[in-house]
């Protein structure tokens, strides 16, 4: 009969223990159990997720080789003024106009360029629930389904 006392009293002391412990997630100071929320889940004001972004396709009401055409032919007339009222020579004024040629046709070709191109609506689900759509030009690495931070109306990577 003691033998069945202590078998008794074995099974109620590891029930009892059995009842100190906890499955529960938010009990503890620290490790698995810590009630710190972890860095994603913590709240941000001006946060949220890229649900989806839209590309905006440009108004090109020029042929695009009309910015690197003006720009040569302002660029020639440009260079060959320029050797002109220096003093130089006829083989000068040419070689002076066949650079500012060049010249412009690169730099017109890319003011063309940056006033033509597309933008993209990104649209953002923020972390407190609303939908904001935020219009730019450049994308900046930022994907569907990252998170990211909108400050001064431009969306940002966290």
């Amino acid at each position: 009969m003691k033998q069945t006392h202590l078998i008794g009293l074995a099974a109620f002391g590891m029930l009892a223990l059995a009842g100190c412990t906890t499955t529960s997630p938010n009990y503890g100071s620290s490790g698995y159990g810590s009630s710190a929320p972890y860095p994603s889940q913590a709240r941000c004001a001006d946060c949220g997720l890229v649900t989806r972004i839209d590309v905006i396709a440009s108004n090109r009401s020029a042929p695009s080789a009309t910015g690197a055409i003006l720009g040569g032919i302002v660029g020639a007339v440009a260079g060959h003024e320029i050797s002109d009222k220096t003093g130089g020579s006829k083989g000068n004024q040419n070689v002076s106009a066949v650079a500012g040629a060049a010249a412009g046709a690169m730099a017109g070709n890319a003011i063309q360029k940056n006033v033509t191109s597309d933008t993209y609506n990104i649209h953002v689900r923020m972390d407190d629930g609303r939908t904001v759509v935020i219009n730019q030009r450049d994308l900046g690495g930022i994907r569907e389904n990252t998170y990211v931070r909108v400050v001064n109306g431009k969306v940002v990577l966290r």
